[in-house]
């Protein structure tokens, strides 16, 4: 017993350490958000030496739209996400739990193989036919298939936990005169509550984290959420300095245009468009890196024409 008294400490002592290691990289990345791009990897303690704040006022109006509206536009599609589901998928479910109909088993199957599908096989056909109905960038194509119940997961998790409540409830309320509508919200919907708490849970995680939907459906960079809009700060080689360089466009005036999608940093170029005339103005490279504040490196463009240059400086 003494023995297991004193082995406490360093077992208490042994997880701490173990915890410190385990976070070290959210801590490491969090203090890192506080120094210079030069200071990344030149300092490798936690505490900076120079602490600022330039990382956040520059990262929260790099791309054009202040980074609230991106914040906004993802809270809109997981709220109406999560309404949406809690909503459909209960009624879906009392629906198979609770009530006899015609090819009642046959559409339960089809409702658990549609788990099965993967979401780019339905990707494509759902596209065309909101593209049809107009409804391209618009929240639209992410809620509405919420209010039809299409997550087959929470429509069998919660016919299988209203399958565990006992049918006398329901008795009870159909002899005191209620309907199926007033047995569902007064005597099943609030037993179901640690069901519905485990939708929310997991319809949030998932909607937040949604990258591929929503890059299909909200192409307007004002209706962009925050996976899309993270994204657009790395470029093809996940690097971000190119994210300074990925949405440029050639501008007659010599100034660069934000891109409505995400392009690579390695095609960016400072010429115009072909048919289009400069004027006044001259060729500009818009990967210049003069201005950056992190080490300058040169446009994957500018070391293609040195390349090219090389062997014939040679002969």
């Amino acid at each position: 017993m003494a023995t297991a008294e004193r082995r406490k400490p360093l077992t208490h002592a042994g997880l701490v350490l173990f915890g410190f290691v385990m976070l070290y990289p959210l801590l490491w990345m969090l203090a890192s958000s506080f120094k210079r791009t030069e200071d990344i990897f030149t300092e490798p303690g936690l505490i900076p030496s120079n602490p600022t704040l330039e990382n956040y006022t520059e990262g929260w109006d790099a791309l054009g739209e202040p980074f609230s509206t991106y914040l906004l536009n993802s809270s809109i599609v997981v709220l109406g996400s999560i309404v949406g589901n809690l909503f459909a998928c209960s009624l879906a479910a009392y629906a198979f739990a609770r009530l006899e109909f015609r090819l009642k088993r046959l559409w339960f199957a089809l409702m658990l193989g549609s788990i099965m599908l993967p979401i780019h096989v339905v990707i494509v056909p759902q596209y065309v036919m909101f593209a049809q109905v107009d409804m391209i960038n618009t929240f639209w194509p992410l809620l509405l298939p919420k209010l039809l119940a299409t997550d087959g997961f929470f429509v069998f998790l919660m016919v299988q936990f209203i399958r565990g409540l006992p049918r006398d409830l329901d008795e009870a309320a159909r002899i005191d005169g209620c309907s199926h509508w007033g047995i569902f919200f007064r005597i099943i919907l609030p037993l179901c509550v640690p069901a519905l708490a485990t939708t929310a849970i997991f319809t949030f995680i998932w909607t937040w984290n949604d990258f591929f939907s929503q890059l299909i459906f909200l192409t307007d960079p004002e209706m962009h959420t925050v996976p899309v809009a993270l994204r657009t700060f790395v470029d093809a080689t996940s690097q971000t300095p190119g994210a300074r360089c990925s949405p440029c466009r050639w501008s007659p005036s010599g100034r660069s245009s934000a891109s409505s999608s995400p392009v690579s940093a390695t095609s960016c170029a400072g010429s115009p468009p072909r048919g289009s005339s400069s004027g006044s103005s001259k060729r500009r490279d818009l990967c210049d890196t003069r201005d950056w504040p992190w080490p300058r490196r040169r446009c994957s463009r500018s070391r293609g024409a040195a390349a090219r240059r090389a062997p014939t400086a040679a002969r």
